[in-house]
């Protein structure tokens, strides 16, 4: 079963966005490359998730002998390593380049670049993408997290432990009949 397709695919360079965030630069120079990486890769689960996109987060192995690898973290989420040569910014050109074709198919509703390499926004952009940069994309990230927050602590209204205490007086005037055996 195939599924439906997502209302937007969010394409993001991901060296460039551990280079940008300050949360993910401290965790790069003090945990390492791998732990930014994953720390990254669970945010963008929670905020794709959330948002509905079909994330795909792009790291390049231009230096790195290894040839290009995939991986599903989620259906909303995957990560992508390019092959040995090829960066991530041409990586993200080629399939904003084929995605256009999906817009024009109605497949998919817009297709988004989170990158702050200028020269990378000027050209998805002429593919019809569009762009957040870095900081932009920590910002809606941010707004995102404060939002669930919200959704979830609102329907969280009793303090207590005992379910009595968060139903109405009605409903738990039935349990307590129902416990008695009355009706």
């Amino acid at each position: 079963m195939s599924r439906p397709s997502s209302p937007a695919v969010l394409l993001v360079d991901g060296y460039n966005i551990i280079g940008a965030w300050s949360c993910l630069k401290r965790t790069r120079d003090s945990a390492g490359l791998e732990a930014a990486r994953g720390e990254l890769v669970e945010t963008m689960t929670s905020y794709s998730s959330f948002q509905g996109y079909d994330t795909q987060i792009v790291f390049d192995a231009q230096y790195q002998n290894a040839s290009s690898n995939k991986e599903i973290i989620t259906e909303l989420l995957s990560v992508h390593y390019t092959d040995f040569g090829q960066t991530a910014d041409t990586y993200i050109e080629k399939l904003c380049a084929s995605l256009r074709y999906e817009i024009a198919q109605s497949r998919i509703s817009r297709v988004i670049v989170a990158t702050s390499d200028r020269a990378q926004q000027l050209m998805v952009q002429g593919y019809g993408a569009e762009w957040l940069s870095a900081q932009q994309l920590c910002g809606e990230v941010e707004m995102t997290v404060c939002r669930m927050r919200h959704k979830y602590q609102s329907r969280k209204k009793s303090n207590s432990r005992f379910l009595a205490n968060s139903i109405d007086a009605k409903s738990r005037e039935r349990l307590a009949e129902l416990r008695m055996g009355l009706k």
